[in-house]
């Protein structure tokens, strides 16, 4: 298992049983499909099937089918011929010749146009194609992989896909779960990108541990492991040696942490105040804590759609406390009751409050 190890990387169950059918799938030439969101490792996948098989020392082709225009996409599948079409100024192997002997890897097979899915279909059962211009038949030895994040399943029976296709490439699948369903390999994988950043370039940045740790825990990483890998990167290149530090993370990360610490403290951790230093020539203090408090008053608005008896909940205030903040901000209009006495005008139910009077 040592070269899928060291391309795949993951203790969870989940990972775990990936690694095993990659042994058992290398020794065979049968054709795997890969499935997965973007970003959780197909490639590597189908790599590392094709390292540990028979064929590893023979030609290893990517064709990335989501790239390639519609039109050019059989002439890159199956080569051509000079002067087959306009444009076509010299004779060009396909990846599939390309491939003999090897393994033929055709990541996001499920954006092949229809046309295109008939031809395929019989290269797969004869291992035999004619170049675009050529009526010479061509026979090739070549293993299949191919991987999508779509649903083929889903797109044949919005026929979208050819059935008959769709079975043929499905002999052996394999599904990469999200990495926010295996949470427990990113410790793991942090830990390792980190490790392989500082060896490229002579950096000394420190395992990440603790809160921070937690807070990549909270995360539920929509770009998978790539976006993993590339935050890493960045924070290894910036940081360039010691500790992470909480302020080097995204806000994206911070906030999603925030929202899931355990509530009900009443009290800030480290982690959710701003990451300010003090300057030599000090700072309005109270201007800086009412900035912070009406950032935090906005944000509870916000998520409650304006709904104050809830916005009041979140911030563990009294109602009248908060409409009395946001009538000095001007953000409530005053009226004037009969008697002359100031009475705020609130839109939820139209009831009228007294803000000087807190009723706690």
């Amino acid at each position: 298992m040592g070269i899928v190890q060291s391309t795949l990387v993951g203790e969870s169950p989940e990972i775990q049983n990936i690694f095993k059918t990659i042994e058992k799938v290398a020794q065979t030439d049968s054709t795997v499909l890969i499935t997965g969101e973007s970003g959780t490792g197909k490639e590597l996948v189908a790599r590392a099937i094709h390292e540990i098989s028979a064929r590893s020392n023979r030609p290893w082709v990517v064709v990335n089918c989501g790239a390639i225009p519609s039109e050019l996409m059989e002439a890159e599948f199956f080569g051509h011929m000079r002067g087959a079409f306009t444009g076509a100024t010299q004779t060009r192997q396909g990846r599939f010749e390309l491939a003999h002997g090897g393994t033929l890897f055709l990541d996001e097979v499920g954006d092949i146009p229809l046309h295109l899915q008939v031809k395929l279909l019989r290269v797969l059962q004869t291992r035999q194609f004619e170049p675009i211009g050529s009526s010479k038949t061509i026979e090739v030895d070549v293993r299949i992989i191919t991987a999508t994040n779509r649903d083929l399943e889903d797109l044949t029976h919005k026929k979208e896909f050819r059935e008959d296709l769709y079975y043929r490439l499905n002999v052996i699948p394999i599904k990469i779960p999200p990495l926010r369903d295996r949470r427990t390999d990113i410790p793991i994988l942090v830990n390792h990108f980190i490790s392989q950043f500082n060896g490229l370039a002579g950096y000394s940045v420190e395992p990440i541990v603790g809160k921070i740790m937690d807070a990549l825990l909270a995360y539920d990483w929509p770009g998978n492991v790539r976006e993993l890998q590339n935050l890493m990167e960045r924070l290894v290149i910036l940081k360039g040696q010691g500790t992470v530090d909480l302020g080097d993370l995204p806000h994206r990360i911070f906030q999603k942490y925030a929202e899931t610490c355990p509530q009900g403290t009443g009290a800030l951790s480290e982690w959710e105040f701003p990451r300010m230093v003090l300057p030599q020539s000090g700072v309005d203090l109270k201007a800086i804590v009412g900035a912070f408090e009406n950032h935090l008053v906005d944000q509870a608005l916000v998520r409650t759609n304006g709904n104050k008896n809830r916005a009041s909940e979140l911030l563990q205030m009294n109602r009248t406390t908060l409409v009395e903040k946001l009538r000095k901000r001007g953000m409530i209009v005053p009226l004037k009751s009969k008697d002359g006495e100031e009475m705020v005008l609130e839109e939820e139910g139209g009831d009228l409050e007294e803000p000087q009077k807190d009723r706690e």
